[in-house]
C-alpha cells in the first residue's frame, strides 16, 4: 500500500516556523494501530488523516503516543493541503471532528480561519503544583477540558520556563499551559505536552481555546494578536466570538512524498 504525505508549517509565514504537521487523505479508514504507528513514524506533534464525507471531510489527529479529541495546527495544515495540492475549491470547507464540525475559511491574503468551540477556563486548586513543575511562581490556575492553564507575570517569565516534564506527565491533564501579557502583543504562552509525547509543542491552535476566553475576560476585549514563544514561534490572531473561537494564521508546504506500507 502505498499513501500520499504533506507535510505542512502551520501557523507560519515561511518554512522552518510555526508547528509541523503530517496530513493524510485516506479513501477509507484504516485501523486505528495502523494511523497511530504512522503517526508515531512521523513523530511530529501531529498527523492528520482525513476521509471525505457528504460535502465535507471527516478528521482525526494522532500524536506520536494517542489520538486527541481536538487539534488547531493540525486542521489548518488539512484546510492548506485540500486547497494547494489536493484540488478542493470549496469557500469554506467543513471537517466533522470528535469536538463537533469545524469549518475553516481562506481568505485572499493567503490566511486561513479555524472557526473552534471555546473552552471556558474553570479555576484550579493546583496553583502550587503548576508553579513547581514550571519552576516559575504562578499567579492563577485554571483548567481547560483538557489542558491545564498556569497564569505568569510576563513574557519574561515565560521565556524563562525551564519546565520539570516528569512532573507535567504526571499531572492528570493532556498537557500544562503557561501565558502572560505580551510585551508587544496581547499575549504569549508556551505548552507543554510531555505526555502525549511532546515535551514543548511549537504552537498550539487548541490551546488558544481556552487561552482566549482568558483574556477576554481580563482585558474585555474580543481580539489579540497572540505569539507561542517556542524556538519555531507561531504568531495567531484569536477572536472570540459568542461560544467559539476564531483562530488565523497562515501555512507553508515543507513536504511532499510517499508512505510504503
Amino acid at each position: 500500500m502505498k499513501l500520499s504525505i504533506y507535510q505542512v508549517d502551520a501557523f507560519a509565514s515561511r518554512v522552518f516556523e510555526g508547528n509541523p504537521a503530517a496530513v493524510i487523505q485516506l479513501d477509507q479508514w484504516l485501523p486505528d494501530a495502523l494511523l497511530q504507528a504512522i503517526a508515531t513514524e512521523n513523530n511530529l506533534s501531529e498527523t492528520a488523516y482525513l476521509v471525505a464525507e457528504g460535502e465535507g471531510f471527516r478528521i482525526r489527529w494522532f500524536t506520536p503516543v494517542y489520538e486527541v479529541n481536538l487539534c488547531g495546527h493540525a486542521t489548518l495544515a488539512s484546510a492548506h493541503t485540500l486547497w494547494q495540492h489536493l484540488g478542493y475549491s470549496g469557500s469554506s470547507l467543513t471537517l466533522y471532528s470528535k469536538s463537533g464540525p469545524l469549518v475553516v475559511h481562506q481568505n485572499k491574503e493567503g490566511h486561513y480561519t479555524l472557526d473552534f468551540p471555546a473552552d471556558q477556563p474553570q479555576v484550579s486548586p493546583l496553583r502550587d503544583v503548576m508553579a513547581k513543575a514550571l519552576g516559575q511562581p504562578v499567579l492563577a490556575a485554571y483548567r481547560g477540558k483538557d489542558d491545564l492553564m498556569a497564569i505568569l507575570p510576563g513574557q519574561a517569565e515565560v521565556e524563562a520556563l525551564r519546565p520539570d516534564f516528569a512532573a507535567i506527565a504526571a499531572l492528570e491533564c493532556r498537557g500544562l499551559i503557561a501565558t502572560a501579557p505580551g510585551d508587544t502583543l496581547d499575549f504569549v504562552s508556551r505548552c507543554f505536552f510531555p505526555g502525549a509525547g511532546i515535551n514543548e509543542d511549537p504552537v498550539t491552535g487548541s490551546a488558544h481555546t481556552l487561552m482566549t476566553p482568558y483574556w477576554a475576560a481580563q482585558t474585555g476585549k474580543d481580539q489579540f494578536e497572540a505569539m507561542q514563544l517556542s524556538a519555531r514561534t507561531g504568531k495567531l490572531h484569536c477572536q472570540l466570538k459568542g461560544d467559539r473561537v476564531l483562530l488565523s494564521g497562515q501555512a507553508q508546504t515543507y513536504l511532499i512524498g510517499e508512505i510504503f506500507i
